[in-house]
């Protein structure tokens, strides 16, 4: 089947959705290839044993305000996440303590510390450009040094510095802190608006879509009809100054103008290109990887923890599992725990058999939430690492240097090739608002480089 469009879009995400929409919107044809058999990337709401869980990213904060924008557009509601009660801190020593407001509950010098370690970090910030990183004051030394080693350099109180660690290598970047730069962190923390935002889960961790967030790409997708195609991973781009041909499973293949790859940059190279790329995108592509983290979902009769007065939320950086909170659906009677592993500790139980890992990670909600967290009714791991069209989560960040060396480039134009997604973005970096943001970045400029569209 040949098809003949303006545009080939890659990836039928949130970026690439956006993005066919935009250029639907002022009058260009689209064909949207997908590998998958479901639209919606990284963000994936799916029934498992009877439940509805969010296997992919979910949530929406108060500056996430293109992805707000789009909800409404698309008719989604919102509900707040569940927050009432205290939430639950583990120190070094296994030591559990019920909590309330931002500060963990720590020393009174090691608490100082960390605050005052955010407001450094806030102050760097502050001077970071999301969308140019590269052009931060002393950004090459700042990205020749790693996360873990700057911030031993500001403080020599460890369980401060761990504890800071935490809200970018186990939360955000999914890799260990001494394996990307301080420059990337910053970045991380820019693209929110402030270190103090991420830090703050009320904020970062507010809102979720009523009945799921892989609603924003089927909504999408509906837009688009029979345009959009499944089952289609694209394996080559032959392009030149006159446009592209992709060439997909299936007996595919569109002719266009212009090509969208819209896929997390570890993909890129999946397809071959016909000539291939230039050399500074071979070597870029090489220097950004995903990282990994495990999302558990434990499922309960009821959110006994509610009763307990806890409000499900829970951290530690010396737990398997360093973050939790309630993730019960709206309007569920049900309750649900969501957990996460990240970095080596997933790459440690995931050397496990499935039941022993399981009896690992429950053992360490147990240490949260007390015994009752070790008898889920349905138990989950979204691993991402293992999906084919994907390979890990929550995106792809820099290697050491690397967003210096390469940053600029990342979102060049090959000829008629565009690249484009969440871990391309600078506002809403790894988020689904980056995915929009960048969606809408990359159809305008698609719009400007291509012909008036004819009167149809």
């Amino acid at each position: 089947m040949t098809i003949e469009k303006d545009v080939v879009v890659i990836g039928a995400g949130v970026t690439g959705l956006i993005a066919a929409n935009r250029l639907v919107a002022e009058g260009h044809t689209v064909a949207v290839l997908e590998a998958r058999d479901r639209v919606g990337g990284r963000t994936w709401t799916n029934d498992i044993e009877g439940v509805t869980l969010e296997i992919g990213g979910q949530w929406v904060s108060p500056d996430q305000t293109a992805l707000l924008e789009t909800l409404v557009e698309l008719g989604l509601e919102t509900y707040d996440r569940y927050r009432e009660g205290s939430s639950v801190y583990i120190d070094q020593h296994g030591s559990r303590t019920e909590y309330t407001g931002d500060i963990f509950p720590l020393p009174e010098a090691t608490a100082t510390e960390i605050e005052r370690l955010v407001a450094v970090v806030d102050e760097y910030v502050a001077k970071v450009d999301p969308d140019r990183p590269w052009e931060t004051p002393d950004a090459a030394a700042l990205d020749e040094l790693s996360f873990r080693e700057w911030l031993r350099r500001l403080s020599d109180d460890r369980v401060a510095t761990e504890n800071v660690e935490l809200f970018i290598a186990g939360a955000m970047l999914t890799k260990p802190a001494h394996t990307f730069s301080a420059l990337q962190a910053l970045l991380m923390a820019a693209s929110a608006g402030s270190f103090s935002n991420l830090v703050d889960a009320d904020f970062i961790l507010d809102k979720r879509v009523v009945g799921g967030m892989q609603q924003v790409s089927e909504r999408l997708a509906a837009k688009l009809g029979d345009d959009v195609h499944l089952n289609a991973p694209v394996r080559t781009l032959r392009w030149d100054d006159e446009g592209v041909v992709a060439i997909a499973d299936g007996g595919v293949e569109v002719r266009a103008r212009q090509a969208l790859v819209a896929v997390p940059p570890p993909l890129y190279s999946r397809i071959s290109y016909e000539p291939p790329l230039p050399r500074r995108q071979h070597q870029l592509h090489q220097h950004l990887s995903m990282g990994f983290v495990i999302k558990v979902h434990a499922v309960y009769d009821r959110p006994f923890w509610r009763g307990a007065g806890l409000s499900g939320t829970a951290f530690s950086p010396y737990e398997l599992v360093h973050e939790a909170y309630d993730n019960s659906m709206h309007g569920s009677e049900q309750g649900t725990l969501v957990g996460f592993v990240s970095d080596q500790h997933a790459d440690d139980v995931f050397a496990l058999s499935a039941e022993d890992r399981k009896a690992r990670v429950l053992d360490s909600l147990a240490h949260y939430y007390g015994d009752e967290a070790r008898r889920p009714v349905v138990y989950y791991e979204s691993d991402w690492g293992t999906e084919e069209w994907t390979r890990g989560a929550y995106a792809a960040s820099f290697d050491l240097g690397g967003l210096v060396r390469y940053g600029a480039d990342q979102r060049a134009a090959v000829g008629p090739l565009r690249f484009a997604s969440s871990d391309l973005a600078g506002h809403g970096y790894q988020h689904v608002d980056g995915a929009v943001r960048i969606g809408r970045e990359v159809a305008a400029e698609i719009v400007a480089d291509l012909p008036q569209p004819a009167v149809r």
